[in-house]
């Protein structure tokens, strides 16, 4: 089962006691300042949670499935997420 965004929001107004539109908006807002902080080359720290951190790959030599045709790829970024101890503990019933 995944919890997706919208279950997300119908559990914080069930334990807040806050109406539905109000955690959708701050979740939103939540979401939006954490791109914003990785789009800067940020990393983001969730005491008790984990670490996000953005991750550079450099160029790179790459090959077109279809043709083998030799292809540059370009520098990319990519999000790692490291779970906090507390949180593997946590999953591993430590």
């Amino acid at each position: 089962m995944t919890l997706t965004k919208e279950k997300l929001i119908k559990r914080l107004a069930e334990a807040t006691d806050k109406p539905i539109p109000l955690c959708a908006d701050i979740l939103d807002r939540m979401l939006i300042e954490m791109k914003q902080c990785l789009q800067a080359g940020e990393d983001i720290l969730i005491s008790g949670f984990g670490k996000f951190l953005i991750m550079e790959k450099p160029p790179r030599k790459g090959q077109n499935p279809q043709t083998r045709a030799p292809i540059d790829l370009g520098p990319k970024k990519n999000v790692i997420f490291r779970p906090s101890d507390k949180l593997r503990d946590y999953l591993n019933d430590e």
